[in-house]
């Protein structure tokens, strides 16, 4: 769903490689038979693009932490447990690290059977985590923050880790800026000279609401508005339109784009957010998305990893200040939010008792 899954599976396949390991990526949706992934995808890719409200109600219906019953996710995810039991025989797999919420259910459900006979470690990407996360069959679980380890150990009786967010090394801020930021910084000044450039995610499905209305308000108070549009063409070509905007699709080079601009824009505190943290760059919450993207948005604000705009001139306002204080200025963000390697973390559960 969406591309940070996938770029978090990628990053620790990587990591594994680099630690002597062998390791195997799977998409759940392609698990699910009779062409339900895809559907599924669908689905929730038009919800929170045109229909944002229905995703809301299913985020409420399904998603919510808070006590009362609620529907599972298990009955959906284990029509993918043959696949998953099948590929765990196949590659002789010794842990699997599910990063993915109905990945979670389906292997608390097979650990519970007795049917995934190798441990289960669950990396939750969300720092407000919800209810579809957690299964009380699955080994361990590997929290973003203190604060998320804290709402899983309430639930489940698990190990529970915090280990901070998994990002790429070359998003973290070097001595050097990343290769590509000056080529970046070039593009900008061509574009919209002394402009200060901010940009703006809309995901990697180009969700967002009133894009183009904060392109327009940030372009008017003097920014250059850099804007994510994903593989959103319909909303590249709006946003286009909106004077003195630069909209971008696709971006390949995000390490040298977040070293280039001066804030981030977020709206969903998914993987484009805490590589932005990892960049060094501050993250302004503004217009979440409806459900998880909000309650990820106000939690990033809560533990001061992040501010939340809560209307234009609250945006204008706190970029002003972002954009003129020097790094040294700004006020510490608590306790290191990267703290240890969840790859490791999860390899070492391949030695544990059963």
């Amino acid at each position: 769903m969406g591309a940070g899954h996938d770029t978090v599976a990628r990053e620790l396949a990587r990591r594994a490689r680099e630690q002597g390991h062998e390791a195997e990526t799977v998409d759940l949706m392609r698990l699910l038979p009779y062409g339900m992934g895809s559907g599924l995808r669908t689905f929730y890719r038009t919800s929170v693009r045109h229909a944002p409200w229905v995703y809301d109600g299913l985020y409420r219906a399904f998603l919510r932490p808070g006590d009362g019953a609620r529907p599972s996710g298990v009955p959906l995810a284990r029509f993918a447990g043959e696949g998953l039991v099948r590929l765990v025989a196949d590659t002789g797999a010794d842990v699997v690290v599910p990063v993915f919420h109905l990945a979670a259910q389906l292997t608390g459900h097979l650990r519970t059977q007795g049917r995934l006979r190798v441990p289960s470690g669950v990396f939750v990407l969300d720092f407000a985590v919800h209810r579809q996360w957690l299964h009380p069959g699955n080994d361990a679980y590997f929290c973003l923050t203190d604060q998320a380890a804290d709402d899983v150990r309430r639930s489940v009786p698990a190990h529970v880790e915090t280990t901070g967010p998994v990002v790429a090394p070359e998003f973290f801020t070097p001595a050097a800026p990343a290769p590509g930021a000056a080529d970046w910084r070039d593009r900008f000044e061509r574009y919209a000279p002394g402009r200060p450039p901010v940009l703006l995610s809309a995901g990697a499905w180009g969700a967002a609401a009133g894009l183009g209305e904060t392109a327009r308000l940030l372009a008017g108070a003097g920014y250059l508005p850099v804007v994510l549009c994903g593989r959103n063409q319909a909303l590249r070509s709006r946003t286009a339109r909106v004077p003195g905007a630069l909209a971008l699709d696709w971006v390949d080079d995000m390490p040298g784009l977040l070293h280039a601009v001066r804030a981030l824009v977020d709206n969903a505190a998914g993987q484009t957010a805490v590589q932005a943290l990892a960049a060094g760059l501050p993250v302004v919450g503004h217009r979440p998305l409806p459900g998880h993207g909000a309650d990820g948005v106000r939690r990033m604000a809560e533990l001061g990893l992040s501010e939340a705009a809560a209307d234009g001139p609250s945006l204008l306002r706190i970029l002003h200040r972002l954009t003129t204080e020097t790094p040294a200025e700004r006020p510490g963000a608590g306790p290191p939010l990267f703290r240890a390697d969840v790859l490791a973390r999860a390899a070492a559960l391949a030695h544990r008792p059963a």
